[in-house]
């Protein structure tokens, strides 16, 4: 096989490996994973793959030609929106899967167990660093329940200025790690007069100081090094606290995982994506959550999501989305098509609407019954959607927030990525670059393309690696101490 049609509709195949020319009617040298076209296309019609419009022809492109930045044109969405025409429910699982984690007290269920140092403003973020720096693994061998001591610093939370929406992201972000199942406590440091008071955000969320939950200032604790002093000490008390849960059968239905891609190819529409979406729907026969995110990267592709809207208020919701991103956009004087990036178009893909066809694909086939704002507390069960950048690091932070005590992570380029509290698995695209980082990556969903396995193959090995994760089994990332440093809330509005 040297190209892959993935429609009858389409008018461009991508190259399965380079195309030398004459080879399929090559013009020209195909570079792999890039595109030919198998038709005259006319300068202004419309280039398909997917059966979906991924852009339109910048000059007359003969049959045979490479189709890529230099010949096709992106332009905006304009489309009449269908909604909830393509229902399909997934039907109950015929037996019911488990796994071993962490009940807390509030019902939900952990995947792993960490104690979180949560910053309010950039100004606490060394502290934190150097108390949690204190917890060496040496330190923590007598305590075999928790996972780490981990800071999760930032660099705002004050001079915050504009409409809101950036202190209420924060605000949610900060509070959905410290009610993440996959934290057992959590100290929150600030300094004091910064404009994120702790005093605010526990009253406005309703959190209850107490044993797992410690909060302090620098200010008020006399400076920097009594403040690291104190913060270490109520550490100390908390480890044996957090220490003394112990992993028990759940049920599936308590899952939650983040569908999330990064260092995306012209493979990911086509192997990996798929997969992730057949996994997302074994998960949610079992009652459990997928959630789909990076608002950008569904832009061209958010009509076949409205289709799947389990309701009329769901698929507009999504829409209202699509609208600010393209205003926000805007305003700043940019495009939605500034997405992909160089990586993502050495690797085949030409415009955003291209990749968003490709990126949808990791919600599966089951109704979307919910969308959410960044950070927001995920309610509902099944697939759903939550608003953020495309920008992986700050859409993944989002995720977790929502609740999500998973993360499965397609990639193409290749992309060291983790994520604490909750484990990061890398499913790769194509078999090349599987091998060639094969201590970051843990499944290899190339093995679609070379005909070893087929979508639904790999879909339940993802499933079923969820299910071993989930009871303690550490991905790659987690294994090289990925995660310290992946933790970027979304920042929106003047830094004033």
């Amino acid at each position: 096989m040297k190209t892959v049609r993935l429609s009858p509709n389409d008018n461009v195949v991508t190259a399965a490996a380079p195309l030398e020319v004459g080879v399929e009617g090559a013009k020209q040298l195909i570079p792999r994973g890039h595109k030919m076209a198998t038709a005259d296309i006319a300068k202004g019609a419309p280039v398909v793959k997917y059966a979906q419009v991924i852009g339109y022809a910048g000059e007359d492109i003969p049959a045979g030609a490479h189709v890529h930045t230099h010949n096709l044109e992106f332009r905006n969405v304009d489309m009449d929106y269908e909604f909830s025409t393509n229902l399909r429910p997934v039907a109950p699982a015929e037996t019911a899967d488990t796994f071993q984690g962490y009940r807390r007290a509030s019902g939900r269920v952990g995947t792993r167990n960490h104690i979180a140092i949560l910053t309010s403003v950039n100004c606490s973020a060394t502290a934190a660093r150097m108390i949690a720096s204190h917890f060496t693994p040496e330190k923590l061998a007598a305590y075999p329940n928790v996972d780490g001591v981990t800071a999760f610093v930032h660099g705002t939370g004050c001079a915050m200025g504009g409409d809101g929406t950036g202190f209420g992201i924060l605000q949610r972000t900060l509070w959905g790690y410290a009610r993440n199942p996959n934290v057992g406590g959590v100290l929150m440091a600030g300094l004091g007069c910064e404009m994120m008071q702790i005093d605010w955000l526990i009253e406005a969320y309703g959190l209850t100081p107490g044993p797992l939950f410690r909060t302090f200032n620098i200010q008020d604790e006399g400076g920097l090094r009594e403040t690291i002093a104190k913060g270490i000490e109520t550490i100390e008390t908390m480890l044996p606290l957090v220490d003394d849960v112990r992993r028990e059968a759940c049920p599936a239905s308590e899952l939650m995982v983040a569908l999330q891609c990064g260092g995306s190819d012209a493979w990911s529409g086509i192997t990996a994506n798929p997969a992730l979406g057949y996994a997302c729907d074994l998960l949610v026969a079992q009652g459990g959550t997928g959630v789909l995110a990076e608002t950008p990267e569904i832009y061209g592709a958010e009509h076949l999501l409205t289709a799947r809207a389990a309701n009329r208020k769901i698929g507009d919701k999504l829409i209202e989305l699509i609208h600010w991103w393209e205003d926000y956009t805007a305003r700043n004087k940019g495009s939605m098509d500034n997405n992909p990036s160089p990586g993502n178009k050495r690797g085949g893909l030409t415009t955003i609407l291209e990749k968003s066809l490709g990126a949808a694909a990791k919600g599966g086939t089951t109704p979307l019954n919910g969308v959410y704002r960044y950070a927001e507390p995920v309610t509902e069960r099944g697939f759903v959607f939550m608003d953020s950048p495309g920008y992986d690091p700050a859409s993944v932070t989002g995720q977790i927030a929502s609740g999500c005590n998973l993360v499965a992570f397609t990639t193409g380029r290749g992309s060291a990525f983790g994520a604490k509290p909750s484990p990061s698995m890398k499913i790769a695209t194509n078999t090349e670059m599987y091998q060639r980082m094969s201590g970051d990556m843990d499944v290899d969903a190339g093995r679609i393309l070379s005909g070893a396995r087929s979508v639904e193959e790999v879909g339940r090995e993802i499933y079923e690696m969820w299910l071993r994760i989930a009871s303690g089994e550490k991905t790659k990332s987690e294994a090289q101490g990925l995660g310290d440093y992946e933790f970027v809330p979304w920042q929106v509005g003047a830094v004033m």
